[in-house]
């Protein structure tokens, strides 16, 4: 017993973790984090300062920041990914638990007959040893323990490790992109009643025009000609119609969806609005060290490589022979009444030494395996870290140009209203012929229904940009299953 227990405080105190040791990565090809977004730098409408945790609130808009919360709260998606990260942290405690001795404890008891057709003996002449029956008491205790020489152990927990973290970033990803659909479909419901309500308003005044195009041909001073292109100009625009209200209703559905409600259950406020919303004051977006710290997506692939670089760990360690403590302690008799007698108590003890020696081929090719994994992730981190640059760039640059597009737009439609009066008034007068005056209505439609579209599209781009800088996970709710009240019939 003494010289078991030397070699094994010897060889615990001589082990060590075979493997590489992880180092968190630089970012790719050099690029300064610090830097400020080169779209940003062009761009007065946003600013250097940091993004806050709750984006949705420069809004000013209590309804998004209601909706956003209850997406937060009851969102499908997150609740996955909730599940998910739950699911990791088991794994975790299991992977921790091959530090301790594993136990076993049996009780047994075995009635066994045998026959006398087994033993062939004979005692005499004609004379066979009898069949007997006995009665057999087990109570035993197993334990094992294994000795992490070669770190095989640790890189195993510092894998679940790593993958606990991901998990947990994989979440935030989740919470990221809901709040940033949410606070979409509530966008484009408001848009979409914009630009219907601007639809019907042309509507109407078209209908004006066609009513007095009509008077005007029946009192002899206009042509048939006429009538017909004035009707098709009003039934262009109420075609229009349907299709707007049905996407207006297609994001209500896709709204209540996000926050848990079955689609029917559309949001009242959401429902009543009638104007996009849009962040009237400069947007801050931070620098690219906040984006890659505020990035879930940029944190889950760096926690992924970290555990896949402990991975290689635990398949350099099955190159090497593996080390249990062996110990088992029982009790056993023939009778109940003194199975705990010391003539009845047994064990063993002793060291398994196992070691896949000298045929390695399977070892070495999960080793391999382990290192291409490693290397992928290394190349998924980078391109991550990447793509999140890109994604804010592209966001900025597509804000920028959608701000110059709809500041234009918004003097069109000034122009083209003013036109359109008079150019009314000059048919009125005379002075115009009714297909000017069709062509000034039609270019003011135009014009309002582009503005609305350039809303809508600005709304869009915001929203985009927000999702883009990675925000909204920092001091989330915790997820639940939504209750829905019984329907009474």
């Amino acid at each position: 017993m003494k010289r078991i227990a030397a070699l094994t405080a010897a060889l615990m105190l001589s082990a060590c973790a075979v493997g590489p040791d992880y180092a968190r990565p630089a970012p790719p090809g050099g690029i300064t984090a610090e830097a400020t977004f080169a779209e940003a730098q062009r761009l007065s409408a946003v600013s250097a300062a940091q993004l806050p945790e709750k984006w949705w609130q420069l809004y000013d808009d209590p309804a998004i920041d209601r909706l956003v919360a209850e997406a937060l709260t009851h969102n499908t998606d997150i609740r996955v990914a909730a599940a998910n990260l739950q699911r990791a942290r088991a794994l975790l405690s299991e992977a921790r638990g091959r530090r301790l001795p594993s136990t076993d404890v049996a009780a047994q008891y075995t009635r066994q007959r045998t026959g006398s057709n087994q033993f062939g003996a004979q005692f005499g002449e004609g004379q066979q040893i009898p069949s007997f029956e006995t009665d057999f008491f087990t109570l035993g205790l197993d334990v094992g323990y294994e000795l992490d020489l070669f770190g095989g152990v640790s890189r195993a927990v510092e894998a679940a490790r790593g993958d606990v973290a991901a998990a947990a970033a994989q979440v935030d990803a989740a919470r990221v992109s809901v709040a940033g659909e949410t606070a979409r479909a509530y966008a484009q419901a408001c848009s979409n009643a914009s630009q219907l309500a601007v639809a019907r308003e042309t509507v109407k005044l078209q209908q004006q025009t066609l009513d007095l195009t009509r008077r005007l041909f029946e009192a002899g001073r206009g042509q048939q000609r006429d009538v017909e292109r004035a009707d098709v100009l009003l039934q262009q625009t109420q075609a229009q119609l349907p299709a707007l209200e049905a996407e207006r209703r297609a994001s209500l559905y896709a709204l209540a969806t996000l926050t848990g409600r079955p689609p029917a259950e559309i949001d009242a406020t959401a429902n009543a609005c009638a104007r996009p919303p849009r962040v009237a004051q400069v947007i801050p977006v931070g620098d690219g060290r906040a984006l890659l710290a505020r990035r879930p997506d940029v944190r889950q692939a760096e926690r992924q490589l970290a555990a896949d670089t402990a991975r290689v760990g635990v398949a350099t360690a099955a190159l090497y022979p593996s080390i249990q403590l062996l110990g088992s302690v029982s009790l056993g008799s023939t009778q109940l009444n003194n199975l705990i007698d010391d003539d009845s108590f047994n064990f063993s003890l002793g060291p398994l030494i196992s070691w896949s020696f000298p045929n390695q081929t399977a070892a070495r090719s999960r080793l391999r395996q382990a290192e291409a994994v490693a290397e992928g992730s290394l190349a998924s981190f980078d391109g991550v870290v990447l793509t999140a640059l890109r994604e804010v760039e592209q966001a900025l640059a597509r804000y920028a140009g959608e701000l110059d597009r709809n500041r234009s737009l918004q003097r069109a439609e000034r122009a083209a209203g003013e036109a359109a009066r008079l150019s009314r008034l000059r048919f009125d007068y005379g002075a115009e012929s009714f297909l000017q005056l069709i062509d000034a209505e039609s270019e003011r439609a135009n014009a309002r229904a582009a503005r609305a579209q350039s809303d809508a599209a600005l709304a869009d781009a915001q929203v985009n940009l927000f999702k883009a800088l990675g925000g909204g996970w920092e001091n989330a709710p915790e997820v639940t299953r939504r209750e829905t009240a019984a329907v009474e019939r």
